[in-house]
């Protein structure tokens, strides 16, 4: 049947190009060309003899046989195993194939009585065949795109491990490289703090050398005191000797009972100005040494006080010529409050040496007027405290030329100063600031150019 030879030729054409005959297998390449050249001659020949009979029997088993070693080739041949859906293609049209030309080759009367029967089964193995192949080819590009998929999916992984590894390493090295940064952060803020420690250390013992004139002016006082009460009972210890060496009957024992009793009071303002001389001994020892962090209850009103007097004598004793009224207005319901006293007492000694030195530079500016003008003015620093609920509020102000505004947000940032070089180091402000803030309080200021400032300290009690 020429069908049967189209198939052949069909088939073989579909192997060559499907399996890639030439390329991966060239002997079964030569091999199906001869079984091609086969089918073409045989097809030729059932042309020319299709008169005979007997010829014609001969040529379609020829060509049933051609296409029967083709289907035992798929079925037993493993490098045919991926065509090996063309057996059940064409297994049921060979079936077919072979039963009708039988039938005909023994009776053709049967053959053609049970042709209508022969037809449709030869047209549904066709049928069959084509959706069978039609279906397998769908079936195959699904898999080629699911495969191609897969292995783009494999790639995208590889990729992706690719890009992973190579993220590790650059995060390991970012991470090497920050902590090196992070370890030499560490080491200048350890250095910071050092010299950090040494500039408060370096500012206070300015303030120290600020307060030696004040505490030396200030210690003259109950020394004086001493002295003068000490020779003066040493006078009525000599006038009571000589009392008592007179006779008995000559003796005044009300005097020597007055002059005993003038001793004894006299002993006590000694040690009272002794004792006077000894704490301020101890209040410039406790600003020179270390703070020891630790807070202590502490007369505020008094500290206060101390340390306005010895930053007025110090100015004084750097400026004979200037003078300046200290008012003062301490709240006595205050009582004793947690705090450093060396810290705070810092905090005080910084801001009346500003107070001190902006009224003593409006002093001079007043001064240098023209003669024919002159301008009305006295130096004041005033110095309140005040209990408000939970806090102590501590005022600190002077009436000299205030700050500009232009400065006003600059004055705690450390090293900012105002006065000429050699004469600040712009870090009092910045420390006491920063004492303040670690009090749990508030340090503001509040000014007016040209009438003065004024320093808020509020502190808890606690």
């Amino acid at each position: 049947m020429p069908l049967d030879f189209i198939l052949i030729i069909i088939i073989v054409r579909y192997l060559r190009k499907f399996l890639q005959l030439p390329a991966t297998m060239p002997e079964w390449n030569i091999r199906f060309n001869w079984i091609l050249y086969s089918a073409i001659v045989l097809i030729a020949l059932h042309f020319s003899f299709n008169r005979f009979n007997v010829m014609t029997v001969i040529v379609e088993w020829l060509s049933i046989a051609l296409l029967a070693y083709l289907m035992y080739i798929l079925y037993s041949n493993e490098k045919f195993k991926p065509a090996s859906f063309l057996l059940t293609a064409i297994l049921p049209y060979l079936v077919v194939d072979i039963f009708s030309t039988f039938i005909k080759m023994i009776n053709t009367g049967i053959f053609n009585s049970w042709n209508v029967w022969i037809k449709p089964a030869e047209t549904f193995a066709i049928i069959w065949g084509i959706g069978t192949i039609v279906l397998t080819r769908r079936q195959r590009r699904e898999l080629a795109k699911a495969q191609k998929k897969v292995v783009e999916e494999e790639q995208n992984n590889k990729v992706i491990s690719a890009m992973k590894a190579n993220l590790e390493v650059q995060v390991a090295e970012r991470t090497s490289e920050l902590t090196k940064q992070k370890e030499e952060l560490e080491e200048a803020l350890k250095e910071l703090q050092a010299t950090q420690k040494q500039l408060i250390q370096s500012e206070k013992m300015a303030s120290l050398g600020e307060l030696t004139a004040g505490i030396a002016h200030e210690i003259q006082n109950p020394l004086n005191f001493v002295n003068n009460f000490s020779e003066v009972s040493k006078e009525m210890l000599e006038e009571l000797n000589a009392e008592r060496l007179k006779p008995k009957a000559e003796r005044d024992e009300q005097l020597e009972n007055e002059i005993l009793n003038d001793i004894s009071q006299n002993l006590e303002k000694i040690n009272h100005h002794g004792k006077r001389a000894g704490d301020i001994v101890k209040g410039m020892l406790e600003h020179s040494r270390t703070s020891t962090g630790v807070k202590e209850p502490t007369d505020i009103n008094a500290l206060a006080d101390e340390y306005l007097r010895l930053s007025y004598h110090g100015l004084r004793a750097k400026d004979k010529s200037f003078n300046a009224e200290m008012l003062t207005d301490f709240d006595n319901s205050i009582g004793k409050i947690n705090i450093i006293p060396q810290d705070i007492g810092r905090v005080l000694l910084n801001l009346y040496n500003n107070a001190f030195y902006a009224v003593s530079e409006k002093q001079h500016a007043v001064n240098q007027q023209i003669s024919g003008n002159p301008i009305s003015y006295e130096p004041t620093v005033s110095v309140t405290t005040k209990k408000s609920d939970n806090h102590v509020i501590i005022t600190v102000s002077d009436n000299g030329n205030g700050i500009p505004k232009n400065i006003i947000d600059k004055i705690f940032q450390p090293f900012f100063t105002t006065k000429p070089t050699g004469s600040g180091t712009g870090l009092g402000l910045s420390l006491s600031y920063d004492i303040v803030k670690a009090h749990g309080g508030e340090l503001k200021v509040e000014t007016k150019d040209g009438e003065g400032s004024e320093f808020i300290i509020q502190l808890p009690f606690a």
